[in-house]
């Protein structure tokens, strides 16, 4: 059974930081081109980064440049997003996914496979 599961979500100060992460199971990550969304209340699912299959330059969502960065663990058959400086508009759940492919794109029509969600709440 093809599987992503994420963890590392939980309530944080402004200007704090969170690591996420978000173990595949039942496929090799390495071949899969990775990204991050969010959904927040009363908003629409919006694409965060994302990460070739072969690597390269990340994908990020302009509002999270400078903050957020993604990176993968093969060995470990593991993503991650560790998030620095988060403001209160970063509040929302953050959502793993993957697909077979090369390249990667901030759309989520292009995922396969997608995470259960972790929430992220930044309050003081």
């Amino acid at each position: 059974q093809l599987q992503l599961v994420e963890s590392g979500g939980g309530l944080v100060q402004p200007g704090g930081s969170l690591n996420l992460s978000c173990a595949a199971s039942g496929f090799t990550l390495d071949y899969y081109a990775i990204a991050w969304f969010r959904q927040a209340p009363g908003k629409e699912r919006e694409g965060v980064s994302c990460v070739s299959s072969r690597g390269g330059n990340p994908n990020y969502a302009d509002s999270v440049k400078g903050r957020f960065t993604i990176s993968r663990d093969n060995a470990k058959n593991t993503m991650y997003l560790q998030m620095n400086s988060l403001k209160p508009e970063d509040t929302a759940i953050y959502y793993c996914a993957a697909v077979p492919a090369s390249i990667c794109r901030l759309w989520g029509g292009l995922y396969d496979y997608w995470g259960q969600g972790t929430q992220v709440t930044v309050s003081s």
